[in-house]
């Protein structure tokens, strides 16, 4: 880990704490104020599952039953619900994908919209699309964990990626891949067949991921 990223890598270990407040004013609103920044750059609102294709937490935010739209600004994440659902049912759940989605290091919205395409694309393609997904997205936020991801190589739609720096061998380097930066790549070049790790997490400095674990 580069001693420049040091605190923030440290900062982004801290534990996550979660405050949820339902609305005094409607009670299908409930606000969750997080002890980190999910994503600066002020508000960005949610109202339906197209329009959070992409962006991995709010995409996992639609994948729970009940809720409706999803509103995030700095470090809170706002949630509407269908009247139906109940808030002691989906409560622990949302707070959980934001643990899980800011542990993973990886962007919760994407800062610019992603350009769908779905005709066949070759290897030079796709490698010139996914290493610009992940200069513009990705690594600036899985740097401040003091990591990287490096696109290695494309062979017949297959990507061969290696984590390093502080990603190598850390017990989220997972998360990251599959919650975080898969959700994006299947987003943006669907031609990719498959994502595969080649990272050796065993010599990483933070040697805690095992391979099947």
């Amino acid at each position: 880990m580069r001693r420049s990223n040091m605190s923030d890598a440290v900062a982004a270990n801290q534990p996550i704490t979660i405050r949820a407040e339902v609305s005094t004013v409607d009670v299908n609103t409930c606000k969750f104020t997080v002890s980190r920044t999910v994503h600066p750059g002020g508000m960005h609102l949610f109202i339906s599952r197209e329009q959070a294709a992409g962006s991995p937490l709010v995409e996992r935010l639609f994948e729970i039953s009940g809720v409706w739209h999803v509103l995030v600004a700095d470090d809170v994440v706002a949630i509407g619900k269908q009247s139906e659902a109940s808030w002691s049912e989906i409560k622990p759940k949302i707070a959980a994908v934001i643990r899980e989605q800011l542990r993973s290091g990886m962007p919760a919205i994407l800062s610019s919209p992603m350009s769908i395409h779905t005709g066949k694309r070759g290897d030079a393609e796709i490698r010139t699309l996914v290493q610009d997904l992940l200069d513009r997205e990705v690594n600036p936020a899985v740097d401040a964990h003091g990591g990287k991801i490096v696109l290695m190589k494309v062979a017949d739609g297959h990507l061969y990626i290696e984590m390093t720096g502080g990603c190598q061998g850390c017990a989220s380097s997972q998360l990251t891949l599959r919650q975080g930066f898969e959700r994006m790549v299947r987003r943006a070049v669907p031609d990719v067949v498959e994502i595969i790790d080649v990272t050796d997490h065993l010599r990483g400095q933070m040697p805690y991921y095992r391979p099947g674990s």
